[in-house]
């Protein structure tokens, strides 16, 4: 009975503290937890499940800013030794967040943390597309000192805004403001004060923020507190005041193109905390859009309609590629065949000067002899007077003297006509 009463409340404090988003209580259900499973182990298994399976529920509209605050206090708990009532812990936390089953968040969802030692902030504007679909946000809570992590989801539950519809859109550019600081409840209720000073509608709610970094601006530099600038969109039911169309007339389009502050009347209701661009006011008026969809009427340079694609079918009939392998291979190789053979026949069969060839080697072996015979006098005839072959025919020739003849006055070779 005893064991049955301390589950039954271990399976519903998750869901109240989830439901409050009491912080105290999550540490108060994790202690418990802890010393429950040192009595009985198999209640180690079930907190080790509690950290993973803890959900939160949240119902934002369409078209509204959302904002969540990833407190790090809330997390603290979560991570052994777990702090007692009154301990200060200040471990550096980071965390990640995506769509359950995706690797990212929804597009409209955006997530920032400057420190490991600050806050985490889930912001955004739903879309109208995600209306009545329950949109499951993993976030896992890292501890950098210990490396380990806790995992909550936080189901976004995006509710239908048409009956609250917000037609006038005016978005402004803070220039001394950072998005964390923007997104701050009270510093964004001071806003929306101010813009309800100066607006006067009966509904006003902010649309969307977006820092000047996501909007092609530069970071600035770390000198004198210098801030990204933020822009702010908001929407009332009412159209805009005299004091938000001052910036369209001529003059202070003028001193905009010169790069000079317009002159707005009511920028002293924002300058006590907010410095404005009223150059970069933007405002919309959505009951003025014409839809720009154009039905189609076919005339000149509209083909008709053909019916349905039909695909070719599976039983295709086979190809046979190999006569058009062979042409492919055999016309370049019988080209570079007949090629090869002219190319042998020039430089083989159509060399000339054969004779000369001859007449050269005569002239060598004629030298060889003359510097045989500077060192000896008393030789034979030399080779050169023998028989050679004429140079024309290439008959034998008859050696041009006898063995009798003066060769004291003949010369070694002797040219014939």
């Amino acid at each position: 009975m005893l064991l049955t009463s301390v589950f039954g409340l271990l399976l519903f404090l998750p869901q109240i503290c989830s439901r409050h988003g009491n912080s105290e209580c999550a540490r108060q259900h994790v202690s418990f937890t802890s010393f429950l499973s040192l009595l009985f182990p198999p209640f180690l298994v079930y907190t080790i499940l509690s950290k993973v399976q803890s959900d939160r529920n949240v119902y934002p509209s369409a078209g509204v800013l959302f904002v969540h605050v990833l407190e790090r206090e809330y997390f603290k708990g979560e991570f052994p030794p777990f702090p007692k009532p009154g301990e200060i812990s200040n471990d550096p936390i980071t965390f990640n967040t995506n769509l359950m089953g995706y690797p990212d968040r929804p597009g409209w969802l955006r997530y920032i943390q400057r420190t490991p030692y600050s806050d985490g902030v889930l912001y955004g504007s739903p879309t109208a597309e995600n209306v009545g679909k329950p949109t499951v946000i993993e976030i896992t809570a890292c501890n950098r000192r210990t490396f380990e992590t806790a995992r909550h989801n936080l189901v976004i539950n995006i509710m239908s805004a048409e009956d609250f519809l917000l037609p006038y859109q005016a978005e402004f550019f803070i220039k001394n403001m950072n998005v964390e600081e923007m997104l701050a409840s009270e510093v964004l209720g001071d806003f929306l004060g101010a813009v309800k000073n100066v607006w006067q509608p009966e509904r006003l709610n902010a649309i969307n923020i977006t820092s000047a970094l996501d909007r092609g601006g530069r970071v600035p530099l770390p000198i004198n507190d210098m801030k990204e600038g933020v822009y702010v969109m908001v929407g009332a039911d009412v159209p805009f005041s005299s004091c938000l169309r001052e910036v369209e007339n001529p003059q202070n389009q003028l001193r905009c193109s010169q790069e000079m502050e317009p002159i707005i009347t009511c920028d002293k209701k924002f300058r006590a905390q907010f410095y404005i661009d009223w150059c970069k006011i933007s405002l919309v008026d959505k009951t003025k859009q014409v839809s720009t969809y154009q039905e189609v009427v076919c005339g000149e340079g509209i083909l008709p309609d053909g019916g349905e694609y039909r695909p070719p079918p599976d039983s295709l009939k086979s190809r046979d590629y190999y006569a058009d392998f062979l042409v492919t291979l055999a016309v370049p190789s019988a080209v570079a065949l007949v090629l090869f053979l002219v190319l042998a026949y020039i430089m083989c069969c159509r060399r000339e000067g054969v004779i000369q060839l001859v007449h050269h080697s005569a002239i060598q072996k004629s030298t060889k002899e003359l510097r045989d015979m500077s060192k000896n006098r008393e030789i034979a005839w030399p080779l050169s007077t023998l028989p050679v072959f004429h140079p024309v025919t290439g008959e034998i020739v008859p050696p041009l003297h006898t063995d009798s003849y003066d060769n004291t006055s003949m010369p070694l070779m002797q040219a014939h006509p």
